[in-house]
């Protein structure tokens, strides 16, 4: 049974992540907050000068100065409110520099418009000008935008709305996190567990079929219950998206929002008709799991329940340091040594409280240690997910040691390559070590469940969101009867008809907040495909790969992310990557399917 969650102040601090690396308190916090105007002035004292090389340089540094400022404060401000959404202390430093962003975003939106403003030739100069060779690649994105920049005053009247904009996202995560409130059910003995956003997997990974059908239903009754606040949320995140696009000049807000890291639509759409030709493995699975679960019907409660009747394996927090830490051997004794002291300098707030942000993250700044959110449970998957965000904190790390700060920020493109490199790498590693047969079965389990989430989900939620832009951009209502039908009909295409489509399962697009992240989560797959061929190659090749690999984790965002990737060797323009991914995912059902059956299951 699910214990009851604790409050923050009960958490012991060496559990928790410092913060100091930021701000060593709130008031240190408010200081700096009091400054950056100053350094807002700086840059807006650049307006109607930016004409040549010995201007823009200036401009850029100070820019460049105050984008380190807003996103120390930022940090912290977000990083503080996760802690307990419900604490009106980080919940009003989040609201001030949300505010106070968007207020500076509208002073110095005159930069690009003013820029872009030169003549073609002018800019072509500037590109190329010694003055500017530190910042000659984010010159050339620039001269990208032009025909997508609007004037002056256009985009800062643009600027001055981001606050609201935004809003749909902010009042779905609100509601999702700190207002929603879940029925408390029973387990098969009859003795009541309460739910909650960051216990449901727990519950759905829990052997006790009732008390996985009881926690479905009371979970997606709530959301049944404010559906139409999440479809109104959602439509209008998705009108802001297709609006901005139309404003820009963009063919569709999909184009806009790809455009930004240089990928070509055919990416997704390739994507999405890779995973759809290999349907037949999925659907294969989902029989799988409803033999080895024993049940003559798999509902959607079943497909996160563990595949074995033997007690799932638990880890404490220091097991899932050490398995994480040996998981990352292969990438050398720097990278392990830097794991290492991120566990022992508090990079980490590991375990759930009352009101925490549900998930698991990866979020830091230039100045400061990357920070690592997760709501650690002792499963499998808990130890996974400390090895994803530590992938991305290394990212962040080496990014961050290696580039300017210009940049150090690589794109979302390439953000899920090096967490899902470390998820593999540690299943990997807990594979080559386990003796028997009913060792292995769980960690095979714990691989599919990996693609499964990774590459058929995420693509599935990719092609929900293609689907619900485009209805948006033909003039079509968001409303919960459309995003209900649309979603239900890709679980069923996605799944296959062995699984049961009980009533809730339409309900479950409004529970996924990366949607107010228009396109991002087709990345994850894309990213899970990289990263098969990456760890595959580190642990086939060794030292070669290795490098290849740091190399690219060093690359931050200095080079367009389709380079990036092919530096560490893999070409994700052409089908191969995602092919082969799922290639890897037939072998290791059928690796799964041979062991069961050895153990008389299936």
């Amino acid at each position: 049974m699910a214990e009851t969650l604790k409050e923050r102040k009960e958490i012991p601090v060496e559990d928790t992540w410092d913060l100091s690396s930021l701000y060593e308190n709130d008031a240190a916090w408010e200081k700096a907050f009091s400054e950056i105007d100053e350094k807002a002035d700086a840059v807006a004292g650049f307006a109607g000068k930016l004409k040549d090389a010995q201007t823009i340089r200036p401009f850029l540094e100070a820019d460049t100065a105050l984008s380190l400022a807003l996103s120390d404060l930022f940090c912290y401000a977000s990083l503080r409110r996760s802690e307990d959404t419900r604490a009106a202390a980080g919940q009003e430093l989040y609201s001030r520099i949300m505010g106070k962003y968007a207020s500076i975003a509208a002073e110095t939106a005159f930069a690009v418009p003013e820029i872009l403003a030169l003549p073609e030739d002018v800019l072509q100069s500037l590109a190329e000008d010694p003055e500017l060779a530190d910042y000659r690649f984010l010159m050339e994105k620039l001269l990208l935008q032009k025909p997508h920049t609007l004037s002056a005053p256009e985009e800062k009247l643009l600027a001055s709305f981001s606050e609201v904009l935004s809003s749909p996202g902010e009042i779905a995560d609100n509601l999702q996190d700190a207002d929603l409130v879940f029925d408390p059910v029973k387990n098969e003995k009859g003795a009541e567990t309460e739910v909650t956003e960051s216990n449901y997997i727990l519950l759905q990974t829990s052997p006790d079929r009732t008390l996985r059908k009881n926690s479905f239903e009371s979970f997606y009754r709530t959301y049944r219950q404010h559906i139409n606040t999440f479809a109104a949320t959602y439509s209008a995140n998705v009108k802001c998206a297709v609006n901005e696009a139309s404003v820009r000049h963009y063919s569709s807000s999909r184009a806009m929002s790809m455009q930004g890291e240089h990928i070509p639509e055919e990416v997704y759409d390739q994507l999405i008709l890779s995973v759809r030709s290999h349907m037949p493995t999925m659907y294969r699975y989902v029989d799988f799991r409803r033999r080895l679960l024993q049940v003559s019907e798999l509902h959607y409660y079943d497909v996160y329940a563990p595949l074995t009747k033997s007690v799932p394996k638990t880890y404490t927090y220091p097991q899932a340091q050490e398995l994480v830490l040996k998981a990352v051997a292969p990438l050398g004794k720097e990278y392990s040594d830097t794991v290492r002291s991120a566990f022992a300098s508090r990079w980490i707030d590991v375990y759930p409280n009352r009101g925490k942000s549900g998930g698991a993250f990866s979020y830091g700044t230039y100045h400061s240690n990357p920070y690592i959110l997760t709501n650690f449970t002792g499963t499998l998957e808990s130890v996974s997910t400390i090895a994803h965000e530590m992938g991305h904190s290394m990212h962040t790390y080496l990014s961050n040691t290696h580039q300017p700060p210009q940049y150090a920020d690589y794109t979302i493109f390439v953000a899920e390559v090096a967490s899902t490199v470390n998820e593999n790498l540690l299943i990997e590693n807990l594979l080559s070590t386990a003796t028997e047969a009913e060792e292995t079965l769980p960690l095979l389990s714990q691989y599919l469940e990996n693609f499964k989430a990774t590459v058929y989900r995420q693509t599935m939620f990719a092609e929900f969101e293609r689907e619900a832009h485009a209805m948006a951009e033909r003039g079509e209502t968001l409303h919960p009867a459309s995003l209900n039908t649309l979603y239900r009909g890709l679980i069923q295409d996605y799944f296959g008809p062995d699984l049961v489509l009980d009533d809730e399962v339409q309900y479950e697009w409004a529970r996924i907040p990366h949607f107010y992240r228009p396109f991002y989560v087709y990345k994850y797959a894309t990213s899970y495909a990289a990263a098969v061929a990456i760890s595959e190659a580190i642990l086939r090749e060794g030292r070669p790969a290795v490098q290849r690999y740091l190399e690219f984790l060093s690359m931050g965002g200095s080079r367009y992310p389709l380079e990036e990737l092919q530096h560490a060797g893999v070409d994700m323009t052409k089908p191969e990557p995602v092919n082969t991914a799922l290639d890897k995912f037939d072998r290791v059902l059928r690796k799964a399917e041979e062991v069961a059956a050895s153990l008389h299951l299936i």
